[in-house]
């Protein structure tokens, strides 16, 4: 199975980061919160590795790809809470080996869905996307998240979601529906770190 790849790691805000070191990337993800850069440049970084890893766990490319970006949520939940004066530079307490060690943790601990139920595309949502969306899909008014969500995870019609909410005592209209659409996109969108949506979603700013 080919290993994918990310043209992230050729974009102008990903690329200058590749000169600091693992532990460095590490502090500057903590530090900085708000950005998003840090957590793509580990990803590229060791994204082949990691893939490589899974690649023989799944029967499927779909299931493949689903695992590696679980994995990787994992880790950027995890690295939030890992002290970088705990690891060495290289060896067995590498952040290269403390990922390794983590995905094969990880890797056992997931149980994958059939194909049929995925709905994920590791295209359209790398991880670092996927984990900043999530975070962002988060901070949306209940209501709005759980409409966009529809949309776009089971690709509901408008007219589809407002009979669902009618059922649950919400009672939108379809144009009421489409216009919290619109509201949800704006917020998810405005939510989104400044990094991550130059990287993601103005995929013009820069060649691969």
């Amino acid at each position: 199975m080919q290993i994918p790849r990310f043209p992230e790691t050729n974009h102008p805000l990903v690329q200058p980061l590749f000169h600091h070191s693992d532990l460095e990337l590490l502090t500057l993800l903590q530090q900085h919160p708000e950005q998003g850069k840090y957590f793509t440049a580990i990803f590229c970084r060791y994204s082949p590795l990691i893939y490589t890893i899974i690649r023989h766990s799944a029967r499927s490319r779909i299931q493949s790809d689903y695992l590696f970006a679980m994995i990787w949520r994992h880790l950027y939940y995890e690295m939030q809470s890992l002290n970088p004066e705990e690891l060495e530079t290289v060896g067995d307490n590498s952040l290269q080996s403390w990922l390794i060690k983590m995905a094969g943790v990880t890797l056992n601990q997931v149980e994958l869905p059939p194909v049929e139920s995925i709905n994920y595309d590791l295209q359209a949502a790398p991880p670092p996307l996927w984990c900043h969306l999530e975070i962002a899909l988060n901070k949306l008014p209940p209501i709005v998240r759980l409409m966009v969500l529809m949309a776009q995870t089971f690709h509901w019609s408008e007219a589809r979601i407002a009979g669902y909410l009618q059922q649950i005592d919400e009672p939108l209209t379809v144009e009421e529906v489409k216009s919290g659409l619109e509201q949800g996109y704006q917020l998810l969108e405005t939510a989104l770190p400044d990094d991550i949506r130059m990287i993601y979603l103005y995929h013009e700013s820069y060649q691969v």
